[in-house]
């Protein structure tokens, strides 16, 4: 496989910052291995890292950690299963043999056929895949491709916080979750649960409820948080919108909305005050299966306020996402818990600091827009894809239908960095066919993934120990420092390092329209980044992190990024694009199916639960994590296990109405969901599995899953929880290694 002893080091291709790492001592640091980015302090013992610990200094994060920050980078970075050297296919794609190369070699060979592909079918056939842009790599992977010409780029926020930030950009309102609960004295939780996915909310609202805040969750499951709350609202899947439009209507209807707030910073009130008139309590009582007093009650102790608004996955990953959100979003605005003290802070980043988003929407680093108007979904979903989108990239099934196709034009060739797209996204058949279509595959990785097996050439990626990140966290508000605690094991390489190897090669070769990243370094990039707000990276390195200063309530100062300069209660820019301005209710894909459906699917299948030993399709080979949870499970409820004759820890199958394969995994009988609900995690597949697919057809939710609509119309978003599904005893037991 072209791997090399762990404790193998090449001074060749390392950053600026790499080479002056490795020494010994205790660093303070941040974590990534998820969007948390919790304080860390990293101990370096002969080179190597020795010990990650948290950090109880942190400002931010204050201690609070888990087991990934803990064992999850270590991992990572010294497990077996490393990918340390290029490697070049030795076979058919998926053989799963793989020769040796040079970093030139690997170069070179990409070169060369990415500037044939754009040669012959132009750059727009051309695509690149990564998580998105929270991370640096994000944004090093977008100017890549338009470095290249092509503004085609995939992300995984259609299926994860982008239907949040749709709603977020749409309505002017440019929160992102949870960022007062230290001084709050209302958390109101809606489809989170910090107690497996956020250690530092987790922490932040068991004191909140010591100090006597309320709390109100609402989850169709019973989450931990649920034994600590005031109250608990069990709505039915998908259905959230109209318990949020009810509780509007009820703090309109008892005047207990904030009137000054409104009168001078929210616009198109009485359009919503119009719309939400149609779900009084009653309304949404039967709508959503929650008590009318119950509804009444969380509006009311909402409203006392100071309340905080906390959201997650529960409410993001369907066809619906984005008009639930602004359903809550208008609920927090009128409230008037904006820019306020124990309420939701804006998100405002430090004068002169640039974060990834903004570096995308930067004017020096976009391609024309008749260009970016040609990005795959952008006719479709304008808000998401292309030059008005979030973050300009893809709608990701249109990419894959274009690779399968050619419509609406072809793509040929593909770059994926630090994503498991094979197991990740919906349909996970329909994926691996779209990459073994392709002309040619790149994958940078850690490790050889599902989606790795199926490149022509793999690269070897930095980890999180390895490289210098530099980032910035809402909820501090502070700039957050990831250092670069050892060299890269064998010859792994950044994301910038690759992206400026590559982008030199195509130039020579003329397949480069403009150089868009044109720092030599990660360090040039970060201290970019940092520009001139005052904050420097020697601090940084001191100390792992520095709070900002903030501002609450300067709305004349920093206005609302909206055409009307509110928040936009009744979406001027929805409305151009001719979607509903106003938020709504839209019930679920699964209440349109026939009668005949939905007798052979009684079950309503939850997806996306968190687990503290996975993120996402990460850690699966590692020993500790496969201890604590060896395989994937379904929540299923005592009553229906009896009924379908299935006992704790057996085997079952779950099968949707899409017509893809059934999926198997291991009974969990529990009382934390409804009878009618059955619910699982996602990302599942095993390293030591029979390859390309390691067990991704199998044991990962998302081969049972379509990705084929209906959408969201803002953000494209498919149905990816909430669906109909039947569950069965297994006849035989998953495949296991």
């Amino acid at each position: 496989m072209g791997r090399a002893d762990q404790g193998e080091r090449h001074g060749a291709g390392l950053t600026e910052a790499a080479r002056d790492t490795g020494e010994a001592g205790v660093f303070p640091s941040t974590c990534w291995e998820c969007s948390v980015c919790c304080g860390t302090r990293v101990t370096v013992t002969n080179g190597r890292v020795t010990d990650i610990a948290p950090n109880a200094e942190h400002p931010y994060s204050k201690g609070a950690f888990c087991i990934k920050g803990l064992r999850g980078a270590l991992g990572v970075t010294y497990g077996p299963g490393r990918v340390l050297h290029p490697m070049r296919r030795d076979g058919p794609r998926g053989s799963g043999r793989w020769m040796r190369i040079s970093w030139d070699a690997a170069l070179d060979e990409m070169a060369d056929r990415f500037a044939a592909v754009r040669a012959q079918h132009g750059p727009l056939a051309l695509v690149g895949a990564v998580s998105g842009a929270f991370f640096s790599r994000g944004a090093i992977v977008a100017l890549l491709m338009r470095s290249i010409g092509s503004p085609n780029w995939m992300i995984n926020q259609d299926l994860c916080g982008g239907c949040r930030a749709v709603s977020a950009r749409a309505t002017g309102l440019n929160i992102t979750s949870g960022e007062d609960i230290a001084n709050t004295s209302c958390v109101l939780l809606v489809g989170r649960n910090p107690h497996a996915a956020d250690p530092v909310q987790w922490a932040a609202i068991k004191q909140a409820r010591q100090r006597g805040a309320r709390l109100i969750v609402i989850d169709p499951k019973r989450i931990p948080a649920c034994d600590l709350a005031d109250l608990w609202l069990r709505p039915r899947p998908g259905t959230d919108a109209a318990l949020a439009l009810a509780m509007i209507a009820v703090l309109i209807e008892e005047n207990l909305y904030d009137r000054d707030f409104v009168a001078r910073w929210c616009h198109g009130f009485d359009a919503l005050a119009a719309r939400a008139a149609q779900y009084p309590p009653a309304v949404a009582a039967r709508l959503t299966g929650v008590p009318a007093e119950d509804i009444v009650a969380a509006a009311r102790m909402y409203a006392r306020g100071p309340s905080c608004f906390v959201s997650g996955h529960g409410i993001d990953a369907f066809s619906a996402g984005v008009q639930t959100f602004r359903a809550y979003h208008s609920l927090l605005a009128i409230s008037g818990n904006v820019d306020r003290r124990g309420g939701n802070r804006r998100v405002k980043t430090p004068r002169g600091f640039k974060s990834y988003l903004d570096l995308l929407h930067m004017p020096q680093f976009r391609l024309p827009e008749e260009i970016e108007r040609q990005t795959l979904g952008a006719d479709r979903f304008p808000l998401w894809a292309g030059p008005r989108g979030w973050q300009t990239a893809c709608h990701n099934p249109t990419v894959i239908e274009a690779v399968l196709t050619g419509r609406p034009y072809p793509v040929h060739a593909m770059y994926i960095s630090g994503v498991n797209i094979a197991v990740t996204y919906p349909n996970t058949q329909n994926t691996l066919a779209a990459l073994r279509s392709l002309d040619f595959v790149a994958v940078a990785t850690h490790e050889m993934t599902p989606t790795a097996a199926m490149a022509d050439i793999v690269l070897p990626k930095t980890t999180a120990l390895e490289e210098e990140e530099v980032s910035f966290a809402p909820a501090g508000p502070a700039v957050l420092y990831t250092r670069n605690v050892v060299p890269p094991c064998g010859e792994a390489r950044c994301d910038l390092d690759i992206a400026v190897g590559l982008i030199d090669r195509l130039a020579a070769r003329g397949a480069a329209t403009k150089n868009l990243i044109p720092w030599r370094s990660q360090r040039e990039f970060n201290a970019f980044i940092l520009g001139d707000s005052g904050i420097s990276l020697a601090e940084l390195q001191r100390t792992g992190c520095v709070p900002v200063p903030y501002r609450l309530g300067n709305f004349d100062e920093a206005p609302f990024a909206t055409p009307t300069r509110k928040i936009e209660l009744y979406s001027e820019t929805m409305r151009a694009v001719g979607l509903d301005p106003l938020p709504d209710f839209v019930p679920p894909g699964r209440e349109r199916a026939s009668d005949d459906v939905r007798a052979r699917f009684p079950l309503i299948l939850l997806t996306g639960d968190r687990e503290k030993t996975y993120h996402h399709s990460r850690f699966r080979g590692d020993a500790w994590a496969r201890k604590v949870s060896p395989d994937p499970t379904l929540l299923i409820h005592p009553a229906t296990a009896r009924a379908l004759g299935i006992g704790d820890k057996e085997w079952v199958t779950v099968e949707t109405p899409a017509g893809t394969a059934p999926c198997r995994l291991r009974a969990k009988v529990s009382e934390a969901t409804a009878p009618d609900v059955v619910s699982t995690g996602m990302g599942w597949w095993r390293p030591d599995a029979p390859g390309p697919e390691h067990g991704a057809l199998e044991i990962n939710i998302n081969a049972a899953l379509s990705y084929a609509g209906p959408y969201d119309p803002a953000s494209g978003s498919p149905d990816a929880r909430g669906l109909l599904c039947r569950v069965a005893r297994a006849t035989t037991p998953a495949l296991r290694p």
